[in-house]
């Protein structure tokens, strides 16, 4: 099944726009398991087990992983995804990069490696550094840095270019437009620069979008819902340490799950109001 069907089809059987990122730190971690860093599948996976029915997909951030030695953890935590949530995508945050035998290879990582359903990639190579995951990988979503959250985003992605617009709004033009052949591109578009979130919304009215910043970095949910989404366009609203760390204690899946449950709610009332 395509990552966008997969997208939209949990989406309604949750009744979610959030997606969960999974951040482990395993200093945060609760109890015995605080900075223990062989727990990070173990926490990761209670975390799933609490909020896969409150949510529209995961989102694992590679480098969370890696920097603990813990890929095979993290291959065990996407089976355990597909496994406890079938049909539930998981989308692996790793914004890869690069052109030609070696994007091939990366694609191969997301998509043979970790079976994830959608990979975050930075476009600023142009075309050929996402042909590979394109040509290779026609189901697979591959979401696009867009315009990000950060504030040194601006650098780069507000800059003019000669037709008048501005970088990160060609982002969108090509990706809603002659980058999109087979259907499966979406955006990263920052929760806290909901003035640009609405821009890219009507150059790319139908490619999802994944926004970051909600929670911990200071977007506005509700903001970012009517900014956002559109009929035919949805959001998939991002929410990691708020939920991961909701609790230090021995109830940190329950406090997530409630943290999960009250976002789920503020994004529901958005989209009704």
């Amino acid at each position: 099944m395509k990552f966008t069907d997969l997208l939209q089809a949990a989406e309604a059987r949750s009744q979610s726009l959030l997606c969960v990122g999974l951040d482990p730190e395993p200093s945060k971690f609760p109890g015995d398991w605080k900075g223990d860093a062989s727990r990070i599948y173990d926490f990761c996976a209670a975390i799933v087990e609490a909020t896969h029915d409150l949510v529209s997909c995961f989102k694992p951030q590679i480098a969370y992983f890696a920097a603990h030695r813990a890929e095979e953890q993290l291959e065990r935590l996407v089976q355990h995804i597909h496994r406890v949530a079938p049909g539930v995508p998981v989308i692996l945050d790793a914004k890869r990069g690069d052109i030609g035998s070696t994007a091939q290879q990366y694609a191969r990582e997301a998509f043979e490696r970790y079976q994830a359903d959608a990979l975050t990639l930075s476009p600023f190579m142009g075309l050929d550094s996402i042909e590979p995951y394109m040509d290779a990988w026609p189901d697979k979503g591959l979401i696009l840095l867009c315009r990000t959250s950060n504030p040194g985003g601006s650098d780069l992605q507000a800059q003019r270019l000669d037709s008048g617009e501005l970088l990160y709004e060609r982002v969108a033009r090509l990706a809603q437009g002659p980058w999109n052949r087979h259907g499966q591109l979406g955006l990263v578009v920052g929760a806290t620069f909901p003035a640009e979130i609405e821009r890219v919304r009507e150059l790319a009215p139908t490619l999802p979008l994944l926004i970051p910043g909600v929670g911990a970095q200071g977007g506005d949910a509700a903001s970012t819902i009517r900014a956002g989404l559109r009929p035919g366009g949805t959001v998939m609203v991002n929410s990691s340490r708020a939920v991961l760390y909701a609790s230090a204690g021995a109830d940190f899946a329950a406090a997530a799950r409630a943290e999960a449950q009250r976002t789920r709610d503020v994004l529901n009332a958005a989209r009704a109001g």
